[in-house]
C-alpha cells in the first residue's frame, strides 16, 4: 500500500498528534471547485478544520463566502478578513449580542445568521440596532432546526425591514446518507421538492444555500443554489467508506505510539478518546492502515487497545497512523496540527476556533 502518511521525523513529534497534509488539502479544494463549477457558488463550512490557514487556502482559490456554526468560528473568519460570513445557527439571548458586537468590530464584513422561529425574531427585535442580515432556515427532513415551508407564513410576516434584511433561505440535509449516488440524488429531489415549489413562487430574495458535504454535488446541478460542503477538505474514514463515489482524499491522520503490550496479540496505544472522537458507537473510531486487521478491544480516556495477529511485529515505541472515522469532532480535541510537507513536520497550525466564547470580552457589554 501507499504509505503517503508516514513522516521521516516522527522522533520529534509528541504523541498523540494531529497531522495535516496541505498538498492533499489543496487537491481536495480543487476537486470541490470542479464539482461546484466555480468559486462563486461555494460557501464552505469551516466546522471541520477550524483553522485560519485552510481558510486562506480557499481564499487564494477565489472563495470569498464562508459558513460556520459557532461565534468563535465567526471571529476566526473575520480575522481572516473574508468578505461574507454566515453563522448557520439560530442565535438567542446573549449570543445575539455577541454577533452584533462582531459585526460592529468588523464593519467591512457582511455578517448573517439563521432564524426559524418567531421567538428568535422577537428576541432580535429587542436589540434596537441596524437591521440584521438573516436567512430563513428550512427543514427538509432532518428535524433538527428549520421550519417547514407549509408553516412559513407567520415567520415571514414577522420579518420587517426595520429589524431585518431577508437575504434568502438555507437548508441542511444531513439526514440524506444514501451510499448509492443515484439513490442519493433521488432522495435530495424528494426532500427538496416542496422547497423548490415554494421558491419558484416566492416574490423576494432567491438566494438558497443548500446541502452539505455529501449532497452538494447533487445541488450543484441546480444552477441557482449556493453550496456549503465542509468535510471534503480533510475527509475521513467514515465518509470515504460510506460515499466512495465522492473520491476526496484523506488529508489528516493521528500519529500514535505503542506504549504497552498487555497480552498476546494485544497492543496498547496512547490514543484515548480525549484525542479522537468516539461518539459513533456503531463504527470503530479509527482505522490503522499499517494494521488492517486491528480490532479495538478497549478504549478509555488515554488508552486504546487493539488486537492483531501482527502484534509480534511491533515494538513498544512503534508509531502507528490512524484515519479517524469522524474528523470534525476529532480536530476540535487538539490545540494544534502538525503540518506535513516533504514527509516531515516542520510547522504547526493552530486550531484557532476550537474554543468557545463563554463570556463577553471585558470591552464588550450588553449595552454596546
Amino acid at each position: 500500500m501507499d504509505h503517503w502518511f508516514e513522516i521521516k521525523n516522527d522522533d520529534r513529534i509528541l504523541s498523540p498528534a494531529l497531522l495535516f497534509y496541505p498538498d492533499r488539502i489543496q487537491a481536495n479544494i480543487q476537486k470541490m471547485l470542479r464539482m461546484a463549477g466555480s468559486a462563486d457558488r461555494l460557501r464552505p463550512h469551516v466546522k471541520t478544520y477550524k483553522c485560519k490557514e485552510i481558510v486562506s487556502m480557499q481564499m487564494e482559490a477565489g472563495i470569498t463566502k464562508f459558513k460556520c456554526a459557532t461565534l468563535a468560528e465567526a471571529q476566526m473568519l473575520a480575522e481572516c478578513n473574508v468578505s461574507d460570513i454566515l453563522v448557520a445557527y439560530p442565535l438567542v439571548r446573549a449570543n445575539q449580542q455577541k454577533f452584533l458586537n462582531l459585526r460592529k468590530a468588523y464593519p467591512a464584513i457582511s455578517f448573517s445568521t439563521l432564524i426559524d422561529h418567531p421567538e428568535q425574531v422577537r428576541q432580535w427585535k429587542q436589540h434596537q440596532e441596524a437591521p440584521v442580515n438573516i436567512f430563513v432556515d428550512l427543514d427538509v427532513g432532518m428535524h433538527r432546526t428549520g421550519i417547514s415551508v407549509n408553516t412559513l407564513e407567520e415567520l415571514l410576516s414577522s420579518i420587517d425591514a426595520e429589524y431585518f434584511n431577508l437575504m434568502g433561505f438555507h437548508a441542511y440535509d444531513g439526514h440524506i446518507r444514501d451510499g448509492d449516488s443515484a439513490e442519493r440524488k433521488e432522495h435530495v429531489q424528494q426532500s427538496f421538492r416542496e422547497v423548490k415549489h415554494f421558491l419558484d413562487d416566492f416574490e423576494g430574495p432567491q438566494t438558497f444555500i443548500a446541502g452539505g458535504s455529501i449532497t452538494f454535488p447533487v445541488h450543484a446541478t441546480y444552477p441557482s443554489r449556493v453550496l456549503s460542503p465542509g468535510t471534503p477538505l480533510l475527509w475521513d474514514r467514515g465518509y470515504g467508506e460510506s460515499f466512495p463515489d465522492l473520491q476526496f482524499d484523506i488529508a489528516v491522520t493521528l500519529l500514535a505510539r505503542i506504549i504497552s503490550k498487555p497480552g498476546p496479540n494485544l497492543l496498547c496505544l496512547d490514543l484515548g478518546y480525549k484525542a479522537i472522537a468516539s461518539e459513533m458507537k456503531e463504527h470503530p473510531p479509527v482505522a490503522f492502515p499499517q494494521i488492517p486487521d486491528a480490532e479495538i478491544t478497549d478504549h478509555s480516556e488515554e488508552h486504546l487497545v487493539i488486537k492483531t495477529g501482527d502484534a509480534k511485529k511491533w515494538n513498544i515505541g512503534g508509531v502507528l497512523y490512524g484515519f479517524p472515522w469522524h474528523i470534525c469532532p476529532t480536530v476540535a480535541l487538539h490545540a494544534k496540527a502538525g503540518i506535513v510537507e516533504d514527509r516531515s513536520v516542520q510547522a504547526s497550525w493552530e486550531i484557532a476556533s476550537r474554543d468557545r466564547h463563554y463570556f463577553f470580552n471585558e470591552y464588550e457589554t450588553q449595552n454596546e
